[in-house]
């Protein structure tokens, strides 16, 4: 039974739906940048990155931290913006 976890970021969220949007937002050489990790910097690949982070707790950390402060930036920008 899963319980309800309305202020999780990653609730509901796949490894691969969430890497996907980071790349679409950042872009291969930014991540890499951000989290430097070779299989962000040598020859990326969704799949090889997918492979490496689901046996890499620290990496994955990583990545889910990431990804919940992009968000947080996605929602502050969208503020701003009805606010001016």
């Amino acid at each position: 039974m899963s319980a309800e976890q309305p202020n999780n970021a990653l609730h509901n969220i796949t490894l691969e739906k969430l890497l996907t949007e980071l790349i679409d937002t950042y872009g291969w050489k930014i991540l890499g940048e951000q989290i430097r990790i070779r299989c962000f910097t040598d020859n990326p690949s969704l799949k090889s990155s997918l492979k490496f982070l689901r046996k890499t707790p620290w990496a994955r950390e990583k990545v889910e931290n990431l990804y919940v402060l992009m968000l947080w930036d996605k929602e502050r920008k969208a503020d701003e913006e009805q606010t001016h």
